[in-house]
This record gives structure tokens, C-alpha cells and sequence, in this order.
């Protein structure tokens, strides 16, 4: 996982008000709380004190009250109140937990994953495309048991969709793939998709091929929000979330805006929902058996030019991790 990134970590109706909330994410034990206001916080799901898990505990006076000894922790991890110690006493300043700044928005809820509390990031960005007016969405979920960079890979991958997908939306065996074109904008990663059939003219280069004038078929912003642009009225979002180092967890969302009806709209939603837990248990079933589990750059693959976007990925995730100072140059 790269440091000091904002990473999309749950969907907002995960963490109901006045009910802590446990989980794993980037290896790590959190807990997820709202104050009185709504607003969440993310802590580390350790009390400093004997180490009991903070979410069995519960919310109160807008503070997180452990369930051992009834420590109560503010929004910035502080200890408000020790009651061993009465209402007056003076708490010590170690009794402290850690917190990651978090923050809410398009019905997710990002933390900014970093050794240093203090940070102050500027916030995550969504995908400007998802701003058009009547777009309505369905989420789904699966667990998948290996590292979020396969993942992510797999969705950038333009070689696998006539093979993996033959059923679905690999059909009409488009097996050549010219380009891909891509392009690295700060932290999206724009690719343009021309998969073709095989007429016996070999595969472009993108040095050969026109400049897009179009979107692109695919965002990725990194670390870990993908995009695929279907339509201007159907779209799927995929926030692939990291548990720890071999596993993972598929946050997908089906949107569309050509239907407005309510009833035939929650309908149409369902149908995008059912066919994209398809097409993503097609995916399942390889990436979860692709070795080694996490990518790096340098990992004696054998990379080809259709796979640019992928190299693309694995070259700016290596730079982002070099400038954390996880790995040297």
C-alpha cells in the first residue's frame, strides 16, 4: 500500500451514528465512529491503555468510551476522561490514540493512510464525470482474497476481455489490441481501449496512433477509485480497498442516468448490479490464482506493449511509494 494517500475505505451508510464500527483496512485494526454532528472518525481500534478493541466500546458525549475501563477519546484521539481518576483529575498525556484524518463524501468515506496525524492533505477527488445531473446508482460488494494492486491491474488489463469475458463483454472476439493509448494526468491514469478482430494487420502501437479526441474508456485515480465510461448515461465505479496484504475488498457501483421512472430506475439499477457481479466473478476466478499476489515494477514479468496501461500503473505506484520513502530509488 502506498503512504500518504487518501484511500476510499467504506461506503458512508457502513457507519451509523452511535455505533462503532471494526474493521481491517491497509493491514491495520480501525474503528469508525460519528460525532454528534455526522461527522466520522477513524482511530485505531486499540485502546493505549491495556489494548482492548475501541469498538466494542460506545459512543458517548460525542467522544469514544472504551469498553474496558470506560476511557473516553475525542475526535483527535485525546483521553477527555478517565474515570478511575473522577471528573477533575488530571489525565496523563500518553494516554492518547492514534487517529488518520478522514472524510466523507459522494457516499464514501476516505482516510488519508499516513504515519503523521498532523498531515493535513488536501482532500480526495472523485471523477468529474459522475457531476452529471440524474445519475442514480446500486453498490455491491465482494471479498476477494488477494493484494488490491492485482485488482486494480486486472481492470486496466486490455488483453484478457475476449478470453475471461468470452460470455459477456468479451464477445466478438476483438483478441488484437492497438495502443492501448494512454496518458498519466498528477494522479489519473487515462486510457483509451481499441480492442479489434484479428484481420491479419498486426497490433498498433500508441506512438502510431491519432491523439484521443474523446473520453477515455478508463480512469484510474490513484490509489485505488476506477472508472469505466460506458456511456454518458451508464458508468461503473469500482474502489478497490485493501484489507491487508492478501485480501481485498470489491466496492462496485452500477450507475445510470437513461432511466428516471422510479420504479423501472430501481429496476434498471438491478439489472446493472446482477450483470456486473458477472462480469467481476468472470475476473474472480483468475486474479485471485495470479502470482505473486502484490505487483512491483520490477518482479520479472514479461511485460508486452499492449499491457502499457498496467506498466503505467506500476511505474507511478513505485514513484508515489519512492516519495513516501517506503522504497529507494
Amino acid at each position: 500500500m502506498i503512504k500518504n494517500q487518501w484511500y476510499v475505505v467504506l461506503e458512508s451508510i457502513e457507519v451509523k451514528k452511535g455505533k462503532p464500527l471494526g474493521v481491517t483496512r491497509m493491514g491495520e485494526k480501525l474503528v469508525f465512529w460519528r460525532q454528534a454532528d455526522g461527522q466520522v472518525v477513524c482511530m485505531r481500534d486499540q485502546c493505549p491503555h491495556l489494548g482492548a478493541a475501541l469498538h466494542q466500546g460506545q459512543v458517548k458525549n460525542g467522544q469514544l468510551a472504551c469498553p474496558f475501563h470506560g476511557f473516553e477519546f475525542d475526535s483527535s484521539g485525546e483521553c477527555r476522561y478517565l474515570p478511575a481518576f473522577g471528573q477533575n483529575g488530571k489525565i496523563p498525556r500518553a494516554i492518547k490514540t492514534f487517529v488518520y484524518p478522514a472524510h466523507e463524501a459522494h457516499g464514501y468515506i476516505w482516510i488519508y493512510w499516513s504515519d503523521h496525524s498532523e498531515t493535513m492533505p488536501a482532500l480526495p477527488r472523485f471523477f468529474d464525470s459522475f457531476k452529471q445531473p440524474g445519475l442514480s446508482y446500486i453498490s455491491f460488494q465482494q471479498h476477494w482474497p488477494t493484494h488490491y494492486s492485482r485488482m486494480c491491474e486486472n481492470q486496466l488489463d486490455m488483453m484478457h476481455l475476449p478470453f475471461v469475458h468470452a460470455t459477456t463483454i468479451g464477445r466478438g472476439n476483438h483478441v488484437v489490441v492497438d495502443g492501448p493509448y494512454v496518458r498519466l494526468e498528477e494522479d489519473l491514469l487515462n486510457v483509451w481501449v481499441y480492442n479489434r478482430n484479428d484481420d491479419g494487420t498486426p497490433a498498433r502501437r500508441a506512438e502510431d496512433m491519432p491523439e484521443p479526441t474523446q473520453h477515455p474508456s478508463l480512469e484510474f485515480r490513484f490509489p485505488n477509485l476506477w472508472h469505466n465510461w460506458i456511456s454518458e448515461e451508464v458508468h461503473i465505479a469500482v474502489a478497490f480497498v485493501p484489507v491487508d496484504e492478501e485480501n481485498s475488498i470489491f466496492y462496485g457501483r452500477f450507475y445510470q442516468g437513461f432511466m428516471q421512472i422510479p420504479l423501472l430506475r430501481e429496476a434498471a439499477n438491478l439489472m446493472g448490479k446482477y450483470s456486473s457481479l458477472v462480469i467481476a466473478n468472470q475476473d474472480y476466478r483468475v486474479v485471485i490464482n495470479q502470482r505473486p499476489q502484490r505487483t512491483d515494477l520490477k518482479m520479472g514479468e514479461k511485460i508486452t506493449q499492449s499491457d502499457r496501461a498496467i506498466l503505467t500503473y506500476r511505474e507511478h505506484r513505485h514513484e508515489l511509494m519512492q516519495s513516501a520513502g517506503q522504497i529507494e530509488g
